[in-house]
């Protein structure tokens, strides 16, 4: 069968987007590369568990999952993150921000002034700019003014996010909607006192990204099941989504989906290297509902 990896998710870094291996491993990824991995035949996903510790039981976790945890260490995960408003005392300083995805797409949302961008990166955020600075519940405070002042949300789905990549307007338009928010923040009331407030500046990531020219998704991956192979070139890559040329059209592959399977080079399932050849569950999208060679050095 060859060797076997597990997959922890696509990173990213000033580099741009890398595919994170058990061990430390990383295989960073570059535009026209072929991306091409089997799934063990006979294998099923098993939840990664919480914490850095393995998932006591080993439980099953649902191909279609973009989480790849159980429900128990899915809690436990998620009751140690400051997303849960369960770190009240977290020394450090945050980051507040106003993210753009698309026409009328604008998030707000925090992150640790330590990661810089790279929680912008991994939401596949357009275009962004900072809105100040401070402690913790500080950031909170001014996120949910924001929220509820501008009618900004604080998640937009990625279907939605995907659905307008290939479509987007020029960097002038998305300045302009992001600026106007960010200047009608700026007048409002209520502010917390202990945040520093950020002028106006505009990060675009559509270079970062690869997103020039992108032509509109066929399809997305729905699952990855056991024998299954994923091979095309990639395209670009946004958040955790690649985008990738196959014999089934563009299709984006949510690498969240990867997390608890057992992965393996293609040639190892197929006896071949793998030409564009998709034998995972694709769901097919219609126009305008949503987009979404050689010897291999490990999947790659």
């Amino acid at each position: 069968m060859g060797r076997v990896w597990s997959c922890s998710g696509l990173r990213w870094s000033g580099g741009g987007p890398v595919l994170a291996w058990g061990g430390g491993r990383g295989s960073a990824l570059t535009w026209g590369q072929r991306v091409a991995f089997g799934v063990v035949e006979g294998g099923r996903r098993t939840c990664v568990g919480a914490r850095g510790n393995v998932c006591p039981v080993g439980a099953a976790v649902s191909g279609r999952s973009s989480g790849a945890r159980c429900e128990e260490c899915a809690r436990l995960e998620r009751a140690h993150s400051v997303a849960a408003d369960t770190i009240a005392d977290d020394p450090r300083p945050y980051h507040v921000y106003l993210a753009w995805f698309g026409p009328g797409m604008v998030k707000v949302g925090i992150t640790g002034v330590e990661r810089g961008s790279a929680r912008l990166l991994e939401q596949g955020a357009v275009t962004f700019s900072w809105l100040g600075r401070g402690p913790l519940m500080a950031a909170r405070r001014a996120e949910e003014l924001l929220r509820a002042a501008l009618r900004v949300p604080d998640r937009i789905p990625y279907a939605e996010k995907r659905a307008v990549r290939a479509a987007l307007p020029g960097v002038g338009a998305r300045v302009v909607e992001i600026a106007e928010l960010h200047a009608r923040a700026g007048r409002l009331d209520g502010w917390p006192e202990s945040l520093e407030r950020a002028p106006f500046q505009p990060v675009d990531h559509t270079g970062v990204f690869g997103l020039a020219g992108l032509a509109p998704a066929d399809g997305v991956v729905g699952e990855l099941i056991a024998g299954g192979v994923v091979s095309g070139e990639l395209l670009a890559a946004a958040g955790p989504d690649l985008h990738l040329a196959t014999d089934r059209g563009v299709v984006v592959l949510d690498t969240r989906l990867l997390p608890g399977w057992e992965l393996t080079a293609v040639t190892a399932v197929t006896g071949a290297d793998g030409d564009g050849r998709m034998t995972v569950p694709v769901r097919e999208l219609r126009s305008g509902a949503g987009s979404a060679g050689g010897v291999q050095d490990g999947l790659f």
